[in-house]
């Protein structure tokens, strides 16, 4: 069998509305990038973190196991805060039960039932009483993930309800996406038999992906797709922001602005998917007309810093006019001192001003806010 399902978990936003998309990925190369193996790396330390926790590992094991996968070229010790809060977020859910739960990591979750040959890997799962839930960590900092209709969750718990239906009496799923570079974890609830009614209105969707069948589609699934470059139906829809073109003089009204942003964005990434992929051939020797490689602009550096101060030191320069004395981060200090700490000597020390305005979706979970102020800020609260 494939490391990979054609109708992986991962993929199921994508195959669910563009059911083609499955098979014709088939047809291209799978690529990677710094992020998906940072990412990769995260997941490997959080999961030794997990492991030790709940299940026999020895410390000398343990740092021998961490040490390895630190001497990776992607690893930054900023992992080490974050996967602490995906231990510290399990830690918490098991704890919430009274008496211990059952525990699976790393658990292959097989779904063929609903999407054929479907399987994927569940991070964490954790079972008590009524209660299953699917935890998933991911590292990513550019796109929050929701718990929320999640399909690659909910794919999970399909397979997790397989496996263990017999075993436990579920009732309820609760759905858990951990991504501390965003802020707080986003989790969701729903019953076992709404779980199975969504399953059952998926089928003949996930049987049209397998077979190739359906018809293209493109939208915010396109991110992640192998052939988001090329795909001839991303290209037409894109390419159908000329249609505003048509529109009368002299200004535009607040909705066609909103219109034509929303759809901008998507244009945005695609030209960049087009111009990664154009400098890829090009870099491969293939021709793109009226395009070439070239190579950017770079900044002059020192060969070996220490050694080029210590001539300067040498011929009379003062060593301290060579260096900049600037205080730590915020993040540093805390990590520095433990949160604990933190929070008792600096707490007082500490405040977090508004943010600059930006533009953001009306999906967008944070708060509307406006430089009008209303009635009650102007005036104060009637007494």
């Amino acid at each position: 069998m494939n490391a990979h399902a054609k109708l992986s978990a991962s993929k199921a936003e994508r195959w669910l509305n563009c059911p083609p998309s499955a098979c014709l990925e088939e047809q291209l190369p799978e690529t990677t990038s710094e992020y998906a193996e940072e990412g990769r790396l995260a997941h490997a330390i959080g999961e030794l973190k997990v492991r030790k926790h709940f299940y026999p590992m020895g410390p000398k094991k343990y740092s021998s196991e961490l040490k390895k996968l630190q001497n990776s070229p992607h690893y930054n010790p900023e992992m080490l805060e974050h996967t602490d809060a995906y231990l510290e977020f399990i830690q918490a859910k098991a704890h919430s039960f009274s008496s211990p739960p059952y525990i699976a990591i790393e658990r292959r979750l097989d779904y063929s039932h609903i999407a054929p040959e479907g399987f994927g890997t569940g991070d964490c799962l954790i079972i008590g009483g009524s209660v299953l839930y699917v935890i998933d960590f991911k590292y990513g900092k550019g796109v929050p993930v929701e718990a929320e209709g999640n399909p690659q969750m909910m794919l999970y718990a399909l397979g997790a309800l397989k496996e263990y239906a017999m075993l436990y009496a579920i009732e309820t799923v609760r759905l858990c996406i951990v991504q501390p570079r965003l802020g707080e974890p986003s989790e969701w609830e729903i019953s076992v038999a709404d779980l199975l009614a969504w399953a059952e209105s998926i089928k003949p969707r996930a049987q049209m992906a397998y077979e190739g069948k359906g018809e293209f589609c493109a939208g915010d699934w396109c991110r992640f797709c192998r052939a988001k470059a090329l795909c001839r139906a991303r290209a037409e829809t894109m390419t159908a922001l000329e249609a505003f073109g048509g529109m009368k003089p002299p200004l535009i009204s607040n909705d066609e602005v909103g219109d034509i942003l929303r759809r901008a964005q998507t244009l945005k990434a695609w030209v960049s998917d087009l111009e990664e992929y154009a400098l890829s051939a090009l870099l491969q020797g293939e021709a793109i007309p009226g395009w070439k490689a070239v190579e950017g602009r770079s900044n002059r550096q020192f060969v070996d810093t220490d050694e080029a101060f210590k001539v300067l030191v040498e011929a009379g320069y003062d060593e301290a006019l060579l260096y900049e004395r600037k205080p730590i981060t915020l993040t540093a200090v805390e990590k520095l001192t433990g949160k604990t700490k933190f929070s008792e000597l600096l707490g007082s020390y500490v405040v977090k001003p508004p943010g600059k305005p930006t533009l953001a979706p009306e999906t967008d979970k944070r708060e509307a806010v406006t430089l009008n102020p209303t009635a009650e800020e102007a005036f104060g609260k009637a007494s």
